[in-house]
């Protein structure tokens, strides 16, 4: 498994996690969570290009 996607999704799902009780309710939660996995997807391959 790649070190990068590990650590770079480890900490986008620990943070969502850890936000996850203020984010509202489940649907909302829900929502928030595509967004943020969108996001995510998008610019690993921006961070992977700057690292090298």
């Amino acid at each position: 498994m790649d070190p990068i996607a590990l650590v770079f999704y480890a900490l986008v799902c620990g943070g969502l996690g850890w936000a996850g009780p203020r984010l509202g309710r489940a649907p909302v939660r829900f929502a928030i969570g595509v967004i943020v996995g969108i996001f995510a997807v998008t610019v690993l391959p921006l961070l992977r290009q700057m690292i090298g």
